[in-house]
């Protein structure tokens, strides 16, 4: 029932109620278990999946949403967006109250065995910056997690700048993204 709603939702791009209030007691998982249905369903229309988005990974941001948690979703074909020197047009049709966020984004080379750091940046074949484009289906973005793992997890776009090769990655916790709207800073964050 929530992968046909799912579906229907994003078919449509409408505004619908959480679906955290038509199916209570929804829980992270089972929002997980309605996106595959609709991942399923996009897989069948011809859509590739090229990735995965992280989101929530900042944990100031957990207060203003309500959640406690990371989340992930899939990015696909045709979601991502390649710029070039930089510089990318995107499309906003079929998306509900876009918002942008900067990113980081890693390309992995293998899977890490291991949670040790070390590890993880051996894993890494390129990183580039990016800016996701979010968007959410439930008025005034009211959300609980599990809203979010059911609209997987909320991707809407991506768009990738130029890949660079992995350096100095011991100080990525050290680095700052800032947003501006022309020449006004409306956000920055680590």
């Amino acid at each position: 029932m929530l992968g046909k709603d799912l579906i229907r939702a994003h078919e449509e791009a409408r505004l619908v109620p959480p679906f955290s209030k038509s199916h209570p007691g929804l829980t992270p998982e089972q929002g997980y278990e309605g996106a595959r249905a609709l991942h399923a369903h996009r897989l069948s229309r011809g859509w590739k999946a090229v990735g995965r988005k992280i989101g929530f990974t900042n944990r100031t941001l957990w207060e203003r949403y309500g959640v406690r948690e990371p989340m992930w979703g899939t990015v696909y074909d045709r979601t991502l967006v390649l710029g070039k020197e930089n510089l990318a047009l995107v499309d906003l049709a079929g998306l509900v109250q876009p918002r942008i966020e900067p990113e980081i984004c890693f390309k992995l080379r293998s899977s890490p065995s291991s949670p040790d750091p070390e590890d993880l940046i051996s894993c890494i074949e390129w990183m580039a910056h990016a800016c996701e484009i979010v968007q959410c289906r439930h008025p005034d973005w009211k959300v609980t997690i599990a809203d979010c793992t059911a609209d997987n997890g909320l991707h809407g776009r991506l768009v990738l700048g130029t890949p660079l090769a992995p350096k100095d990655l011991d100080r990525l916790p050290q680095a700052e993204a800032r947003l501006f709207k022309g020449d006004r800073l409306v956000d920055q964050g680590t």
